[in-house]
C-alpha cells in the first residue's frame, strides 16, 4: 500500500482537480505541501462544483486535511475560503484540518509589493497572480517571515515585524510607495490570529504517527512541474518547489514516506502567463482547444494559451518528479481533429535536441519537431473502458506512453468522476 504525490506534468491546469478528489475518496489524509492560494483545483461532485485555492481537496470528503509547511499561508484568505465552503455545506474544524505551525505567513505588505513589481516590469512581468507568494517565500528565505507559530506569542511579535519591516519599507521607499507602520501589522496579525491559531498542529511529527499506523496518505501538489523554481522555465515559474519531492520538504515527511508518484497530464498542452510555449497554437486550433476545454484559470480567470502535446517536456517532467504513472485528462477535448500533432523534439539553432534548454534565451529559440498522428471522429467523452475508445485514440495513448517513457495509471474522459479509465490504482501498488 503506497502513499502517493499528485503533481502536474505540464504547466498547470491539467485537471488535478477531479483525480485528486478520486483518490482523497480512498485516502486516510490529505496534504499540501507547497504554493499558496494562487493555484486553484475545481471539484466537481454530485453535481455541486467546489473551487479550491488552499484548502486541500480532502476537506470536500471529511478526510484529515493538512497544509503542511511548504505552503505559504494567507490566513484572510483562508478564513474566506472555508466561509465558502460552509454556504456550500462543508464544515471545516480542527478536527479534519491542521496547520503547520511553521508554515510562513502571507500579509498585506506582500500581496501590495507582488502587484507593484509586476506592473512596474511591464513587458517583463512574469504573469503573477498578485497574490503575494513570491514575496512571501522570499521573506522565508531571507529569515525575516512571520510564521503560524509567531501568533501564539504576540509579545514577542514586535521585534519580528521590526526586521521584517526593516527590508520592506526600504523597498517601499525605492518603489515611492508609503512606509508600513508596524502597528499595522501588528494589529492584522493579532485580528487574524484567534481565527487560525487552533488550526495550528506540528504536522511532520502527526503525519508520522498516520505514516507507521498504515494510513493512506495523499500529497496533493498545485500547479505544475514547468513551474518548479529550478526545473522550470525560469524565470516563468512560480516560487516554490513544484515537483514530486517537494512532498517530502514540504510536510515534515521524509522521503522514504512517498511510495507512487502520479503525474496529471492533459491530452495537449495550455499555459497561464507568459513565459516560452514551443507547441503554442495562435490560430484556429488554439481557439478549438481552448473553447473546448473550457480553458480559462480558476483562480484568475485569465484565458490559457494552448497548443498540441510537447513529449520532450512531459518526458522530461517524468524524470525530474520520478512520475511512476501517468493520469491523463481531457482526451475527449481532441474528439473530431483530423489530425492531431505532438511534438517529439527540438530544433535549436539548427541541431536537434530532445529536451528543453535551462536558459531563457535558448527556450524561446527552441522550434518544435511534430510527429502527425490520425484523428478520430468517434466520441471518447465519458467512456469508461478502453473497449469504449475509437482505436485510433487509443493508438494515441499509447504513442504519448512511448514517447514519455511512463505508463497511463488513469484515463479521465470527462469533468465527472466516474468517468474514468483505471489501468492501475496508485495506492495499490
Amino acid at each position: 500500500m503506497a502513499n502517493v504525490v499528485v503533481v502536474g506534468s505540464q504547466w498547470g491546469d491539467e485537471g488535478k482537480g477531479k483525480i485528486v478528489d478520486w483518490l482523497s475518496e480512498q485516502a486516510d489524509v490529505v496534504v499540501r505541501f507547497q504554493g499558496g492560494h494562487n493555484a486553484g483545483h475545481t471539484l466537481v461532485i454530485d453535481g455541486k462544483t467546489y473551487k479550491l485555492s488552499l484548502l486541500p481537496s480532502g476537506v470536500v470528503r471529511d478526510k484529515l486535511s493538512v497544509i503542511g509547511n511548504g505552503v505559504v499561508l494567507d490566513p484572510k484568505a483562508l478564513v474566506d475560503e472555508m466561509a465558502r465552503l460552509k454556504e456550500l455545506g462543508i464544515t471545516v474544524t480542527p478536527d479534519n484540518l491542521k496547520i503547520a505551525e511553521n508554515v510562513t505567513l502571507i500579509l498585506p505588505l506582500h500581496q501590495e509589493l507582488d502587484q507593484v513589481r509586476e506592473k512596474a516590469s511591464g513587458k517583463g512581468a512574469i504573469g503573477t497572480t498578485g497574490r503575494g507568494i513570491g514575496p512571501a517565500y522570499e521573506d522565508k528565505v531571507g529569515r525575516r517571515a512571520i510564521r503560524l507559530m509567531d501568533l501564539a506569542d504576540l509579545g514577542s511579535l514586535n521585534g519580528k515585524i521590526a526586521r521584517l519591516l526593516a527590508h520592506h519599507n526600504a523597498l517601499r521607499r525605492g518603489l515611492g510607495m508609503p512606509e508600513f507602520a508596524e502597528s499595522d501589522v501588528y494589529n492584522h496579525l493579532a485580528a487574524v490570529a484567534p481565527k487560525v491559531l487552533p488550526f495550528m498542529h506540528s504536522v511532520w511529527s502527526m503525519l508520522d504517527d498516520k505514516r507507521r499506523e498504515g494510513k493512506r496518505i495523499l500529497f496533493e501538489g498545485a500547479q505544475g512541474a514547468l513551474l518548479d523554481i529550478d526545473h522550470g522555465t525560469y524565470p516563468y515559474v512560480t516560487s516554490s518547489n513544484t515537483v514530486a519531492a517537494q512532498a517530502a520538504t514540504g510536510s515534515g515527511l521524509g522521503p522514504n514516506a512517498i511510495g507512487y508518484v502520479l503525474g496529471i497530464t492533459k491530452a495537449y498542452t495550455t499555459r497561464v502567463g507568459s513565459g516560452p510555449f514551443p507547441t503554442e497554437q495562435l490560430n484556429d486550433i488554439g481557439k478549438t482547444l481552448g473553447e473546448r476545454g473550457h480553458e480559462f484559470g480558476t483562480v484568475t480567470g485569465r484565458p490559457r494559451r494552448c497548443g498540441w502535446f510537447d513529449a520532450v517536456l512531459v518526458r522530461q517532467t517524468v524524470r525530474t518528479s520520478g512520475i511512476s504513472g501517468l493520469a491523463l485528462t481531457k482526451l475527449d477535448i481532441l474528439d473530431g481533429f483530423d489530425k492531431i500533432q505532438v511534438c517529439v523534439g527540438y530544433k535549436l539553432d539548427g541541431r536537434e535536441i530532445d529536451y528543453l534548454p535551462a536558459g531563457e534565451q535558448a527556450q524561446a529559440r527552441v522550434e518544435p519537431i511534430y510527429e502527425t498522428i490520425d484523428g478520430w471522429k468517434e466520441p471518447t467523452a465519458r467512456a469508461r473502458s478502453w473497449a469504449q475508445l475509437p482505436a485510433q485514440a487509443i493508438k494515441y495513448v499509447r504513442r504519448i506512453e512511448e514517447l514519455v517513457g511512463c505508463p497511463v495509471a488513469l484515463l479521465s474522459t470527462s469533468p465527472e468522476r466516474e468517468d474514468t479509465i483505471l489501468v492501475t490504482n496508485p495506492f495499490e501498488t
